[in-house]
């Protein structure tokens, strides 16, 4: 795990594993099948003022956006069983839960899955390898436009 930019590594601020970080501020439900990539992504936002929680898969995802109604979701694409398109979908299709940001992330290059993604309802994609200030600062960015009414099919 990379140390904080004061140089110290601050375990604290890293949420566990399918738990939610003690810090104020909104909340970021982490969806990564990769634990080093999501514990990462955790640090990062965590040092950065962010709650975070964390799901390893989209059904998992589902359930605790149910749950917790968090601010942004931010999710690869490539995950198993349910993948991050159709998390984003079914997101998308519910009452509670159509208004959260949702940031897609993907290491595949192609354009297809950009636009799927897009078309899911995908407030933004991102392509990894993503570095740390990109992350951060289009989480910021979303989270302080206005969430667009969203109808039913997206």
């Amino acid at each position: 795990m990379p140390p904080h930019k004061d140089g110290i590594y601050h375990p604290n601020q890293v949420a566990q594993t399918g738990g939610a970080s003690s810090a104020r501020g909104p909340l970021v439900l982490i969806v990564e099948d990769d634990p080093e990539t999501r514990q990462f992504y955790a640090h990062v936002l965590g040092d950065q003022g962010f709650r975070t929680a964390q799901a390893h898969n989209g059904h998992q995802a589902l359930e605790k956006a149910r749950a917790d109604a968090p601010d942004l979701v931010l999710a690869d694409i490539a995950l198993p069983g349910m993948d991050g398109i159709e998390l984003c979908r079914q997101l998308r299709a519910e009452d509670r839960t159509r208004a959260i940001r949702f940031l897609a992330i993907t290491g595949y290059g192609d354009r297809h899955y950009v636009d799927r993604a897009r078309s899911a309802g995908a407030d933004l994609v991102l392509t990894k390898p993503c570095d740390a200030d990109t992350l951060v600062a289009e989480a910021r960015r979303l989270l302080s436009v206005a969430v667009p009414a969203r109808n039913q099919n997206g």
